[in-house]
């Protein structure tokens, strides 16, 4: 199910995008990226509407998905 982030209070869309640019397996290449840019970066797909927030009810997980990777039906 898509979360609109304009739906999220400010504070948890913050708190959301520094937890996923923080996590294991997240790759920047070869070159350090702060925090800051890693988080300002997600922000703007998700405006552009390039990336999405997924959450999976059924083990209640959330996620920042590729809007392209999504069935056509989502």
């Amino acid at each position: 199910m898509i979360i609109p982030h304009q739906q999220l209070d400010p504070g948890t869309l913050q708190n959301l995008l520094e937890e996923y640019a923080t996590r294991d397996g997240t790759d920047y290449g070869e070159r350090e990226v702060s925090l800051e840019d890693k988080v300002a970066s997600l922000r703007r797909q998700l405006q552009s509407g390039d990336v999405v927030i997924w959450f999976e009810p059924g083990d209640e997980s959330v996620n920042l998905v590729l809007a392209q990777d999504l069935p056509d039906d989502e």
